[in-house]
């Protein structure tokens, strides 16, 4: 099935990460040559752990910071000349590389029907208490609509708080902002509460409108998240900007899930596009 190897891949590379890290330290007071998996394995086990502990709405594309270190500890555990130690160092270090180069890309983008001058077609939401939803009946000089994965997510969650923070700016220029997702109307009523602010929180029922704009992430659940009552298909990262005719004036398609705009931005298109 379509990136059920992604789903897998990422709730293992962390919990790998967590066992190497804790053999490494049990035998490193009798064997130094296992420095290079503790270089290795802090960074992503720091990566992961900061991402929910202190969310971020976006990284850098290479995440240098912590490639260094397990470019690092890679090297310094050839110097061991153990096959055991020098496989384990390569198999994190793979892990890591393939999340920034394959996990963290979001393939075939430019396919989508969304176009900056096109108007978009109808979308029909349900908002917290299952009422019916049509995008264009909602009157407003611009409408956000941004599109999450769900609130599991860290990035998602960071990024709604930077739009929330910035909500009496985007009130000003008559923008109304749209937060959907196609997790359960429960965990949408849940972010709305915490956020209190006068929003759109909407639910795309089994990803309906996600689906006709080509933004369905198949398998992108983390494996193990369905227990939370999450679906597995979840919707890609998107941000749309429209005019008072529903014209599409700004669309961020993110081939990367960490590498999203900022409200400064939205700001920014709106203002040029004010009369």
């Amino acid at each position: 099935m379509k990136n059920l190897a992604k789903s897998f891949f990422i709730s293992v590379l962390p919990v790998l990460a967590l066992v190497y890290f804790v053999k490494a330290i049990l035998n490193f007071s009798v064997d130094f040559s296992f420095l290079g998996i503790i270089l290795i394995s802090i960074p992503i086990i720091l990566f992961f752990s900061l991402l929910f502990i202190k969310p971020v709405a976006r990284t850098s594309k290479n995440l240098i910071v912590y490639t260094l270190p397990i470019i690092l500890g890679t090297a310094i555990s050839f110097f061991s000349l153990d096959i055991n130690i020098i496989s384990s160092a390569l198999i994190l270090a793979l892990g890591w590389f393939l999340y920034i180069t394959w996990y963290s890309k979001l393939e075939n983008r430019e396919n989508s029907i969304i176009q900056v001058g096109k108007k978009l077609p109808l979308l029909t939401f349900e908002n917290d208490k299952k009422e019916q939803i049509e995008i264009s009946n909602i009157k407003s000089d611009f409408k956000i609509l941004l599109f999450y994965r769900g609130n599991w997510c860290p990035l998602c969650m960071a990024q709604i708080k930077e739009i929330a923070d910035a909500y009496k700016e985007l009130a000003q220029k008559n923008a109304e902002v749209f937060l959907i997702s196609s997790q359960p109307h429960e965990f949408t009523s849940s972010l709305a509460k915490k956020h209190k602010v006068p929003f759109h929180f909407l639910v795309d029922v089994n990803n309906k409108n996600a689906k006709i704009l080509d933004l369905v992430h198949e398998n992108g659940l983390p494996m193990g998240f369905q227990l939370l009552g999450y679906d597995s298909d979840v919707v890609l990262p998107t941000v749309i900007i429209t005019d008072k005719d529903n014209s599409v004036i700004f669309a961020d398609l993110t081939d990367n899930y960490r590498v999203r705009p900022e409200p400064a931005t939205f700001l920014e298109i709106i203002n040029k596009h004010s009369s």
